[in-house]
């Protein structure tokens, strides 16, 4: 085997394990997470829909490339192979991933550095409201008593945090 059908399998074992993975994640967390009394849909529709259109969208890509590949192939006057048409296809995959990989790495390293006042990632926002329903429930006299059993409880930073406790 040439080095170019060395690359052509690594290229498709690298492929095949990172959808393998995810799929084998979004299984692995329903499997986990689900509650018996609902709807698989209602709880985890999100993440099966996005993986339909992952796939849909893939297979769409696979057959708009093979379209593509045989045209060239016919103008050159060249035979269409399988395995040249899946080395095109993996770079083309693989190229798509790299720079979608890039935009989300990019947008997470960016908004952990920098912090936008008053966005949803933003804590100053939250605080402003908790202060201003404070301030609110102290004039009307409703605030409640604290709690004697409860001196430790503070309110938790993110929703993982109260899904923990």
């Amino acid at each position: 085997m040439s080095a170019g059908g060395w690359m052509l399998a690594a290229v498709v074992v690298v492929t095949i394990a990172i959808v393998a993975f995810l799929v084998a994640a979004t299984v692995r967390s329903i499997q986990l997470r689900r509650s018996p009394r609902r709807s698989i849909w209602r709880e985890f529709g999100l993440a099966l829909v996005l993986m339909a259109l992952f796939f849909v969208s893939w297979i769409a890509h696979g057959v708009s490339e093979w379209q593509v590949y045989t045209d060239e192939q016919q103008t050159h006057g060249e035979s269409t192979e399988i395995g040249d048409f899946l080395a095109e296809f993996g770079q083309s995959t693989l190229e798509n991933w790299q720079s979608e990989f890039l935009q989300l790495f990019a947008f997470v390293v960016l908004s952990a550095m920098y912090i936008h006042k008053g966005s949803a990632e933003s804590k100053d926002g939250d605080e402003r409201l908790e202060a201003s329903l404070r301030r609110i429930e102290e004039h009307l006299g409703t605030l409640p008593p604290p709690d004697p059993s409860d001196e430790d409880w503070e309110l938790p930073d993110t929703a993982l945090e109260a899904e923990a406790r």
